[in-house]
């Protein structure tokens, strides 16, 4: 079973291994400086070959030594400088544990993790408490000692970390941090112990070269567009499989901004070549719908139920709720994990790779100017939902009407991620373009969710009847959710009628 932690810390390079700590009880609010000892640890790092680990800040290592060893698989979160959370599982030998190989299988796919960097230390541990005694950050000095395994001439070096204790304030690591600098220590260079090993050990990999600005032609901009979403669908794999919220969403709408790329764009990219990869984008999305339509069914419902007055509350409406959704999380969540862990998932990733090392541009078309191309893609979106539309507006209200909004929608996301491919071509236009875009989009969407949860809420009174309890609040819900939609059909030609005012042009 793995656990995660949330660590925060910063390191400083020390001067030599007789270096000594300054006195931190100068640091304001520290009131307690306690040494607990020296620890000896042995870290053996795994990689690909290729170092795809290292290259995206991902640290993976079995360590024996200290109070937390074990497996340690650290990966970067976009809050703050220092910032990682530590995924740890139990100490065993053998291959890496199956709960941390899943969290980087979308990086190493099929590829071996092997050994690529052991690091020895001699940590010095001081602990920095507060007036109560509550421990408020621990300051390690490090005799690091690393070397490539069954290599020669290993590097030392001497090292401070200083990591906050769970729920610390931040701020003290910059108090830390500046009676450090007053003793002569510098911010470290390296981002990790490893990164600094591989470098010095002459282990390291020469990194992929960064991906160029799109400059003016069409092509660029269509595959930068494309490679953001290829790199977001890696990125947001390991957020998926640790359940993090909000992480199926947005793993889905990368999917579909991929997929509306391929349709966007098929005068640029070759639709012979992409058509296969956006059946397989749309098979990636149905599947993540399964975990993604549970999650926000309900929430939906369980906000309905917030908002009403308790004497409406007939019945044990929560307990059914939990017990329904319960029953469908652990499913979703079982398919969902099952799906990133498929032959299929992973050829997909392997098929993005592909495409954008060897893309298959029109040449002629992808050589145009891209404020020109751009623009005339969004524009024929534009026209699409249109149509949509206007259909939908015609249709009277019931089931024929709901399925054509529910069409219209989808051709609002498509003009939509159109107008954010254009923005860095067309700028504020193409900005203004999207967000009206998303207007229509957001009107839709509330108007599919409401008949989604009304379906929701019909299985649910089923059930309560059936169980002996009142119906009556799933009724009332039910009632509350055909009001929204009738609302939302209501809002939908002003809100259309702005977006349809919209421009784009190229000049």
């Amino acid at each position: 079973m793995a656990e995660t932690k949330r660590e925060v810390e910063l390191k400083y390079d020390a001067p030599g291994e007789s270096f000594r700590l300054p006195d931190l009880r100068k640091v304001a609010g520290v009131d307690g400086v306690v040494g607990k000892g020296v620890v000896e640890l042995d870290a053996l790092y795994y990689d690909t070959a290729d170092q795809r680990l290292a290259a995206d800040h991902i640290t993976l290592r079995h360590r024996t030594g200290g109070d937390d060893e074990g497996w340690h698989l650290k990966l970067p979160v976009a809050l703050a400088e220092g910032v990682r959370d530590e995924v740890r599982a139990p100490l065993t030998d053998g291959p890496v544990p199956r709960a941390l190989a899943g969290l980087v299988r979308s990086r190493v796919r099929d590829d071996a993790l092997v050994p690529v960097i052991r690091l020895r230390s001699t940590r010095e541990v001081t602990e920095l408490t507060g007036a109560d005694g509550a421990p408020l950050a621990e300051v390690s000095v490090d005799a690091v000692r690393a070397e490539r395994p069954g290599g020669e001439d290993p590097v030392t070096w001497t090292e401070v970390e200083v990591e906050l204790a769970d729920g610390g304030d931040p701020e003290l690591l910059a108090k830390v941090g500046k009676r450090l600098r007053k003793a002569g220590l510098h911010r470290s260079a390296a981002s990790s112990k490893l990164a600094r090993a591989l470098k010095e050990t002459g282990a390291a990999r020469e990194p992929a070269p960064a991906p160029k600005p799109p400059g003016k032609k069409a092509g660029a901009h269509v595959l930068a567009r494309v490679r953001s979403q290829r790199d977001a669908l890696v990125d947001l794999d390991p957020a998926v499989r640790r359940d993090l919220p909000d992480s199926v969403h947005q793993m889905r709408v990368a999917t579909r901004r991929l997929r509306s790329a391929f349709k966007t764009y098929k005068k640029i990219l070759d639709p012979d070549v992409t058509g296969p990869l956006g059946e397989e984008l749309k098979w990636l999305a149905a599947e993540l719908g399964i975990d993604r339509d549970r999650e926000v069914l309900t929430e939906r419902i369980t906000g309905r139920i917030d908002e009403l007055p308790r004497p409406l509350l007939l019945g044990p409406v929560r307990g059914r709720l939990r017990t329904w959704a319960t029953a469908r999380r652990h499913g979703s969540r079982r398919h969902t994990v099952a799906v990133l862990d498929s032959k299929r998932y992973l050829a997909l990733l392997d098929g993005l790779d592909t495409l954008l090392a060897d893309p298959p541009l029109r040449a002629k078309r992808a050589a145009r100017p891209a404020a020109e191309l751009l623009a005339d893609a969004a524009l024929r979106d534009h026209a699409r939902l249109a149509a949509r539309v206007e259909h939908a507006l015609a249709l009277d209200p019931g089931p024929e009407r709901d399925r054509a909004m529910h069409e219209a929608r989808k051709a609002a996301k498509r003009a939509r991620y159109a107008g954010e491919t254009a923005e860095p071509a067309l700028g504020k236009q193409a900005r203004r373009f999207a967000r009206r875009m998303k207007d229509v989009q957001t009107v839709l969407g509330d108007h599919q969710d409401s008949v989604v949860a009304r379906e929701a809420l019909r299985d649910l009174a089923v059930q309560a009847h059936a169980a002996g309890e009142s119906a009556f609040t799933w009724g009332l819900l039910y009632g509350q959710e055909q009001a929204t939609a009738a609302r939302r059909e209501a809002e939908l030609p002003g809100v259309w009628r702005r977006a349809a005012e919209v421009r784009l042009s190229a000049g």
